[in-house]
């Protein structure tokens, strides 16, 4: 009787194991696309559009992810698959519509891109922004992945050549966040005039920042450089910049 015991309990254990092994959480695949295809942040639509194969075969494989085995992941491993599903899918999304000027420019409704299910998760079909929305921003007390989801806009944060992993997820989102705070046509500090100017992401995401930090100024205060940090009051007022939809497209 022990000995049954064991062996099933031997069984659970490599099943187990074996099916989140299964996935490649290191998002290989992904990685080697970005690194071909993106550079300073600017995307070679083009190239991905007429070479999709190894997109679809990234893609294909996020599709088999069942949501019992993404429920056993570790919260580092879900996010990183959310942030590269949301990613990737919105590349498939652009490259479906290339050449355009501008996410904005698809469908007829204002957002309508965003809205769109098209996107297979769990068996069935949900939208971009069900997935930042109603998942990332829900579940998982993490405003910093605003620096992480990219829009296929030049206004966005970077998009990272690389995949996000869930080893380096809290380093890469704190990379991103700085690269994205250091681009003083977005984010910059007017210590002479008392205002801090801010990515309209922080007033549209305003809530999630404030929940982490107790202010927009609070959270953004982390990820300026040194100099500019120092000079940040909390009486600052925030100026917001132009947000720029143009495709982060490659010239």
């Amino acid at each position: 009787m022990l000995i049954r015991t064991i062996l099933f309990a031997l069984v659970v254990f490599r099943t187990t194991v074996l099916s989140g092994a299964e996935f490649d959480h290191s998002h290989t695949n992904l990685s080697a696309i970005l690194r071909q295809h993106v550079e300073k942040a600017r995307v070679n639509y083009r190239a991905i559009k007429s070479s999709p194969a190894a997109l679809d075969r990234y893609l294909g494989g996020l599709a088999k992810v069942s949501r019992r085995d993404f429920d056993r992941w570790q919260e580092d491993q879900q996010v990183a698959y959310l942030i590269n599903l949301y990613n990737a899918r919105t590349i498939e999304l652009i490259i479906g519509e290339y050449p355009i000027k501008s996410i904005k420019k698809i469908g007829w409704l204002p957002g309508a891109a965003w809205r769109k299910k098209f996107v297979p998760l769990f068996g069935s079909k949900v939208s971009l922004g069900h997935i930042e929305h109603e998942i990332l921003r829900k579940k998982y007390d993490l405003p910093e992945i605003h620096f992480a989801l990219v829009c296929a806009a030049k206004g966005c944060p970077p998009l990272l050549s690389r995949a996000y992993k869930a080893k380096d997820l809290r380093s890469q989102l704190v990379e991103q966040g700085r690269k994205f705070m250091a681009d003083r046509s977005k984010n910059r500090v007017d210590a002479g005039g008392a205002q801090v100017y801010l990515s309209p992401i922080f007033e549209w995401f305003a809530e999630d920042f404030e929940e982490k930090s107790g202010s927009v100024i609070d959270f953004v205060r982390q990820f300026f450089s040194s100099a500019q940090a120092a000079v940040l009051k909390d009486d600052f007022k925030i100026v917001l910049t132009e947000y720029d939809w143009i495709l982060n497209d490659q010239p």
